[in-house]
């Protein structure tokens, strides 16, 4: 006998990774560049030059017994106090290095904040249309429920008006993704205070706080003169999860962390039970070597100049199409109406006839849209734009 829960995650498909998967067999039947894939959000952009040097400098200069060995489990702690130091230095949150707690990646910092707030099957996480379907995961892990706020489809900020309805005693966090997967908007500054005050109210009504959720993995990037608040100084009630894996372009080397700062109510509960609740998934000790790294290029930022490249190419050539989208300011999505209102048959469409592979909106709770990754070679955009017009003419 197993787990019945397990096996079933473990058995279900997804769609992006099919879509993933479907390309590669394609390019080996039609050839690579008659395959247009924009499924997968795998930065396109490589590390910064110092992330490289660095590590080849540690790896000739640094102690080797204690650049593989295991560092304490909340993580290294000169590393926790540069990233404390960063944030201070951008924030001014007079952040701690005892405020930090270093984790292998955002999915990890996320699971082990749900399970630390969730104390009853009762429990209740909100979380705003478009996000990334995994949420759906992470925040039910020990039995708590996740609701979920209708999509402001219009401009893909918040729909208030339903976010309160779906405040209520039980409710622990909500989840705030800003820069966004999958629209690519940013939350402004006006909107994340409105939230704060509605949260503030709703605390005192129900006699205990309700946090913010950060999921914070596309901080960095955004474009032009757009800033991304940092939550925490708007917001006591917040705890942030972040992770390197899109601002440094290190996915596969499973780095991030939670802060929780000491204005938060209950931080020391919270904190503690963050490494707790880090220690039953087994996600602590990340490999010391790329946590060195980070404490060494923790002020590096990415270029983003391929990927605005991309956008405005993509949001220019789709719009002038006809295709309806709010532009993205940040990460590397855009998310798409379907010009039929429905993009599952758009997708399966564009994928059958075009090699052109788009990724449906419904997993991510808001149906009638689909999601661009434009992680991708300015090139292959460029040669997916007949495509694109072949599929928007053909439903007029």
């Amino acid at each position: 006998m197993v787990n019945q829960k397990y096996y079933g995650l473990g058995t279900a498909p997804s769609g992006i990774r099919a879509l993933f998967a479907y390309g590669l067999e394609q390019a080996k039947i039609v050839g690579p560049e008659n395959v247009f894939d924009y499924s997968l959000g795998n930065p396109s952009i490589p590390a910064p030059a110092k992330v490289n040097e660095t590590i080849a400098d540690l790896a000739k200069n640094y102690d080797s017994i204690k650049l593989h060995g295991y560092s304490v489990a909340a993580g290294h702690e000169d590393v926790r106090q540069a990233i404390a130091d960063n944030l201070n230095e951008r924030f001014d949150v007079n952040a701690k290095a005892s405020e930090l707690f270093m984790t292998c990646g955002c999915a990890p910092a996320l699971v082990s904040v749900a399970k630390a707030l969730t104390t009853s099957t009762d429990d209740e996480f909100i979380a705003i249309a478009p996000f990334f379907p995994e949420y759906h995961v992470f925040f039910t892990c020990d039995g708590a429920q996740l609701k979920v706020v209708p999509a402001d489809t219009e401009h893909f900020q918040i729909n208030f008006a339903e976010l309160e309805k779906m405040i209520t005693k039980n409710t622990k966090a909500v989840i705030v993704n800003s820069p966004n997967n999958p629209s690519g908007v940013v939350y402004t500054e006006e909107t994340l205070t409105k939230m704060a005050a509605l949260l503030t109210e709703k605390g005192k009504e129900f006699g205990h706080p309700i946090y913010i959720i950060a999921d914070e993995p596309y901080r960095e990037l955004v474009y032009g003169d757009v800033k991304v608040p940092f939550i925490p100084t708007i917001y006591n009630n917040t705890i942030v999860c972040y992770s390197w894996s899109k601002s440094l372009s290190l996915p596969g080397e499973r780095i991030g962390y939670v802060f929780v700062g000491e204005k938060c109510e209950m931080w020391d509960e919270v904190f503690n039970s963050v490494v707790g609740a880090a220690r039953e998934i087994g996600s602590v000790c990340p490999p010391t070597l790329i946590q060195k790294v980070i404490g060494k290029c923790v002020g590096e930022m990415p270029n983003l100049e391929a990927y605005d490249e991309n956008r405005q190419l993509l949001f220019n050539s789709l719009s002038e199409m006809g295709y309806e989208m709010a532009k993205p300011d940040g990460a590397f999505y855009m998310f798409v109406k379907a010009p039929n209102g429905d993009a599952v048959a758009f997708s399966e469409k564009a994928k059958l006839e075009h090699n052109l592979l788009v990724v449906p909106g419904d997993g991510f709770e808001c149906p009638g849209y689909f999601r661009l990754s434009y992680c991708v070679s300015n090139d292959m955009i460029k040669r997916s734009l007949p495509a694109f017009k072949a599929m928007i003419e053909s439903y007029k």
